[in-house]
């Protein structure tokens, strides 16, 4: 059985290593860029780092006792990342600078057909999308934005021959991005202008550098105790006397670290119920905003001109650089691609009011495909790696089961009445009660799972009573 995966990060790791281990080797792995690491390769942007602790936000099976920090930086995590990839011998399958442009089911032949940017076309039993998320940069559009004459970047697509000592800054964004490279743009930059449409909660870090190796027991158990608490911060989100104790610990924890600086606060204090945007960890960040080169803004921007940012007050603002802080299209689940299935049907068509799959993995009309981190399979606030091994032992299952049988696809009326459980437990979650990049224009909800992960993991169990021939 010949297999395509496509994508070089966490997800698409798991799912080529998980097949290895159950004997399948013709394994393609495509990747756009010239290596691997996904994210952790793109995003690359001064004081990038994880922000769930790294005995959690790795491996189950491949343990790190040399973590650097409790939450380690970017560059430690591609280390992780290429260690991995050639100790469970990956790389030989990855064809790097290759991306995958379209997808088509030939009914006949009971293959997928991939149309690669080399402008060949390769024949595979499986199709294993592992994309991500958070993969493509999303800009606003805002009026004059192609008019700015200043230098003007996304902050995972970041110019690293640029200095910005003495330059004036625009950082538009406060999401998870924006939170880790403010503390470190401030330190140059004359000014930094930090331009808020909505205010993250914020709650402390409590990071620190790490030693010596850290021993295997006690790493097991501090992965058991750090998950234990991720479960207990996914839970707050639902629980509404568990929410209401994690909004107080964030507010004393805000108010503490911007006392420096009068009317900051008031700035920054979110107007949303805790959890209904993603919960942000730092300990660097609110100190950053309290410095006098640095000014938060929360008028609506009305305008970008050549020289800089206007603002609903009339102001202008003049600027030398701009920075996205703008995150990603989480939403549009696995585009640019197109992608047919049986009978020729569009997945991006079948999926136009969102985006909704058996688990996050699999399409009725669409055999033979498999997605990693797919719909509503994002976490609130654990580990993206735990949904992921979960996903790449279904994978498993999956592959040997049409290994034998041959082509299946789950049944529709199995992945219906799957995904309105879904949505009828998430139109009353504290995701429902904002507007964020959880959601579609539609007010779905397409990116996250509903519940902690230990449940994702109890229900994405593969039933070949589940699946019918193709």
């Amino acid at each position: 059985m010949r297999i395509a995966v496509i994508g070089t990060g966490f997800g698409g790791l798991a799912a080529t290593i998980e097949l290895k281990k159950r004997g399948h080797d013709d394994i393609v792995v495509f990747e756009k860029a010239a290596d691997v690491g996904g994210v952790w390769r793109e995003n690359n942007y001064p004081g990038a780092a994880c922000d769930v602790p790294s005995s959690l936000y790795s491996y189950s099976f491949e343990p790190n006792p040399h973590w650097p920090h409790k939450f380690s930086r970017q560059p430690a995590i591609l280390d992780y990342i290429h260690k991995v990839v050639d100790k469970y011998d990956v790389r030989r399958h990855v064809r790097f600078r290759t991306e995958v442009t379209a997808a088509r089911w030939d009914d006949e032949a009971k293959t997928w057909q991939l149309d690669l940017s080399t402008g060949e076309t390769e024949s595979f039993d499986l199709f294993v999308p592992a994309v991500g998320q958070l993969s493509r940069p999303s800009i606003p559009s805002i009026p004059g934005a192609d008019a700015f004459r200043g230098e003007a970047f996304h902050s995972a697509e970041w110019n690293h021959d640029l200095s910005l000592d003495g330059k004036r800054v625009a950082v538009i964004g406060t999401g998870a991005s924006a939170i880790q490279f403010v503390p470190e743009v401030r330190k140059d930059a004359a000014q930094v202008l930090l331009f808020q449409r909505s205010a993250p909660y914020i709650v402390p870090r409590k990071d620190f550098e790490r030693a010596d190796p850290d021993h295997p027991t006690r790493q097991l158990l501090n992965r058991a105790k750090i998950w234990v608490q991720t479960e207990w911060l996914t839970t707050s989100f639902h629980v509404k006397p568990l929410g209401a104790v994690m909004r107080a610990w964030s507010k004393r924890h805000m108010k503490a670290q911007t006392a420096a600086k009068p009317g900051l606060f008031e700035k920054i204090w979110p107007d949303y119920p805790f959890g209904c945007k993603r919960i942000l960890f730092a300990d660097d960040y609110l100190p950053a905003l309290a410095q006098p080169n640095v000014d938060v803004i929360t008028e609506d921007i009305t305008e970008i001109t050549s020289t800089g940012v206007t603002t609903a007050d009339g102001r202008h603002h003049e600027v030398d650089v701009l920075i996205w802080g703008t995150g990603f299209k989480a939403t549009d689940f696995l585009a640019p691609m197109t992608i047919a299935g049986t009978q020729g049907r569009d997945l991006h068509t079948h999926w136009k009011d969102g985006a909704h799959a058996y688990h996050g993995m699999t399409v009725p009309g669409f055999p033979n495909l498999l997605i990693m981190y797919g719909p509503n399979t994002n976490t609130g606030g654990g580990s993206i790696i735990y949904f992921l091994e979960t996903q790449a032992r279904y994978l498993g299952r999956y592959a040997d089961h049409i290994a034998e049988a041959g082509p299946l696809e789950i049944r529709a009326e199995v992945e219906e009445a799957y995904d309105v459980r879904i949505q009828e437990r998430l139109a009353d979650s504290v995701w429902s009660k904002c507007t964020s990049w959880y959601r579609e224009k539609n007010g779905r909800i397409t990116t996250n799972w509903p519940s902690i992960s230990a449940h994702y993991r109890r229900s994405a169990s593969y039933d070949t009573n589940d699946y019918t021939p193709a």
